[in-house]
């Protein structure tokens, strides 16, 4: 009898280490992809319209690992210092691409910023900024389902299933 009581408790304890694994992996790759002025695209605003991006980021909620994706044609996107942002400045860009379909991975929380490198699009609005969130951390500790309290669990139930 104490002998199939363990066995059911070992293939409980399996199922539930199981499911938090699987909740741990949705956890982690929960990144998503944007595109950049939805179906716009990468493009000069309409004009009077020089906050479009502005606007289109700011209702966002950026995490990291998510890309955004800038789909344009006959232009470029850059991604530029704050300073280089405000005066439209293309000349030293820490990113550069003219593919037409540039995917860009947002690696750190804090602000980006992103101007057209073509003469005159900047001026006229074709920039933005946008903004990661920083993101909330579990101590491993603390977190649910950590594998410590598994231990415990299984050697909780092991005593329970010797004395049944």
């Amino acid at each position: 009898m104490a002998l199939m009581c363990f066995g059911n408790v070992l293939i409980s304890i399996l199922v539930m280490m199981s499911i938090a694994s699987s909740l741990q992996l949705v956890s982690a790759s929960s990144s998503m992809e944007f595109q950049v002025g939805d179906t716009t695209g990468w493009t000069v605003p309409p004009q009077n319209d020089t906050i479009f991006y502005n606007n289109w980021a700011s209702a966002m909620r950026f995490k990291i690992g998510d890309t955004i994706r800038f789909k344009y044609k006959k232009d470029s996107v850059m991604e530029v210092t704050d300073k280089d942002y405000k005066k439209c400045n293309s000349t030293q860009p820490h990113l550069f691409s003219n593919s037409g379909n540039t995917m860009f991975t947002l690696e750190h929380s804090g602000y980006y910023y992103f101007i057209s490198g073509a003469a005159g699009h900047c001026e006229r609005g074709q920039r933005m900024i946008l903004r990661v969130m920083v993101q909330d951390v579990i101590p491993t500790s603390h977190a649910p389902f950590s594998f410590p309290i598994f231990q415990l669990l299984f050697l909780s139930l092991c005593l329970l299933a010797l004395h049944v």
